[in-house]
């Protein structure tokens, strides 16, 4: 659970920033958004095999990039 504390000089924007950035660096949403509906133990793995693959492909394409350069 994340908590902030507002100080007394402190507006609403700036504690609900600071709120919405510890939630951003604890992985809440993420973790909720995977839990949101059951996956197969398959289609999991095929989801980080293509995030694998996805990602592979970046580093190449970046190596082939500063080679040209």
């Amino acid at each position: 659970m994340s908590e902030i504390y507002v100080g007394d000089s402190e507006s609403l924007d700036a504690a609900l920033r600071r709120f919405n950035k510890r939630v951003q660096a604890d992985g809440i949403l993420t973790e909720v958004r995977r839990h949101e509906y059951y996956e197969k133990p398959s289609e999991r793995r095929k989801k980080k095999e293509a995030a694998r693959r996805r990602k592979l492909r970046k580093a190449i394409a970046r190596a082939k990039q500063r080679r040209e350069l």
